[in-house]
């Protein structure tokens, strides 16, 4: 029976995604779990794995077109089965976003969609060798007419980034520097404003936070948490552990979190109008830093799991976001957000509460400090926390509880390993 493939659904306030482009063409093979589209939501660069085995037996969203979520852009057939085409276009012809007008729909199926030529004769083109380049590159390529064969790739296998356009837009902007005297040269350096298009997903951020921090009546609630038991089990925990299992100091926060929402389950809500809603499951976020922004990964049921599988969960939806390849589960669900710049040093800072999220945690470094431990002067580990809570759903007692019972878990941490 034949499978059809809908635009994906990635957050609550979602309305449409960009098909940037399809990895199986019509007419191909694809395999269950091979990728067979690559599209663009607000959240970032999806791979749309296939569910089942079969032919690509029609494409109906162009590549680069806009289209809502849920509508019909493809099907996939099992071989030999006749499938009713113009039917299913019919279909798909309402659900594509307009964003721009549409050439009419031809009787016949289409021929398989080929690349872009930029230009040049389909013959120069189909000779050319693989081009490696990011999602996000091949975007900001587009966006802003490079040809991104003439660069040189920085990344792993002379893969194109993020930064080898920004760098090759840099360079074109600064005018040529001419020192009147070698020996002496200028020190002054003329440089233009260069304009940088905003991509999809730093423009949901905007949207998004601005939406949160104006809409949201926060308040914020700090604690200092004695680290030293923490920072000893996991030193003691990662001289058993292979390099790739090591355990971060994250990882036990994830935990300690996820438990404290148990017994403060108004933090694991979210407000909806006239009435609150305490989420069933305890869906942990963590804030990740990708090459267009920030994405928030997705801990499912993070209270009934070890710091070893939220640590192991965590670094692969971690290195998928960082190379345009998360899946839809990774991103979806979040009840409750940790943001930890604890690795750059940061002492302690305040977060922007990811709706419909009613919490979010922001945590700073571990750091060596001046402490008093009965009655005397000593050196002590010290990290601060601070919850951003919306106070349409909770008040400042009982997230400062919450902090409290927060605080205990990781003081005590060998109750995260029970």
């Amino acid at each position: 029976m034949a499978e059809l493939i809908t635009m994906p659904k990635l957050g609550f306030d979602m309305a449409e995604g960009k098909l940037v482009r399809w990895v199986k063409k019509q007419g191909e093979t694809v395999n269950k779990g091979e990728v067979l589209a690559e599209v663009e939501t607000d959240k970032a660069t999806v791979e749309v794995e296939s569910f089942v085995s079969g032919v690509v037996a029609a494409t109906f969203a162009e590549e680069g077109s806009f289209q809502k979520v849920g509508a019909l852009i493809g099907v996939i057939a099992a071989p030999g089965e006749s499938v009713d085409v113009n039917a299913l276009r019919a279909q798909a012809s309402g659900g594509a976003a307009p964003v721009k007008p549409a050439a009419p729909a031809p009787t016949a199926a289409p021929a398989p969609s080929t690349p872009k030529s930029n230009g040049q004769p389909p013959s120069a083109i189909s000779h050319q060798p693989m081009l490696r380049i990011s999602p996000i590159a091949r975007r900001m390529a587009d966006e802003l007419g490079i040809d991104p064969r003439q660069l040189k790739g920085s990344g792993p296998e002379g893969r194109i980034t993020k930064k080898d356009i920004e760098a090759h837009v840099a360079a074109k902007a600064a005018p040529a520097q001419v020192p009147s005297f070698p020996a002496f040269p200028s020190v002054s350096i003329l440089r233009e404003d260069t304009a940088i298009p905003l991509t999809k997903l730093r423009s949901a951020i905007a949207r998004r936070m601005t939406e949160s921090k104006t809409g949201v009546p926060h308040f914020y609630v700090t604690v200092d948490v004695d680290m030293e038991a923490v920072l000893d089990l996991r030193k003691q925990l990662n001289a058993m552990l292979g390099d790739a299992s090591k355990l971060s100091v994250n990882d036990f926060i994830v935990k300690a979190a996820a438990l404290a929402l148990r017994d403060y389950p108004n933090l694991n809500a979210s407000f909806n109008g006239d009435h609150i809603v305490r989420h069933g499951h305890i869906n942990v976020g963590n804030a990740v830093s990708v090459e267009a922004g920030l994405l928030i990964v997705v801990v499912k049921d993070a209270d009934a799991k070890s710091p070893a599988q939220i640590s192991a969960e965590v670094k692969a939806m971690a290195a998928r976001a960082r190379e345009g390849k998360v899946k839809p589960d990774d991103v979806e669900g979040s009840t409750f957000t940790i943001s930890n710049l604890g690795m750059y040093d940061v002492d302690s800072f305040v977060a922007i509460i990811n709706p419909p999220d009613a919490a979010i945690l922001a945590v700073g470094s571990a750091q060596q400090v001046p402490v008093v431990k009965n009655g005397a002067l000593a050196v002590g580990w010290r990290m601060k926390g601070t919850i951003s809570a919306d106070h349409r759903v909770t008040d400042g007692a009982e997230a400062a509880q919450f902090m409290q019972a927060l605080k205990k878990k990781l003081e005590e941490p060998l109750r995260l390993m029970l």
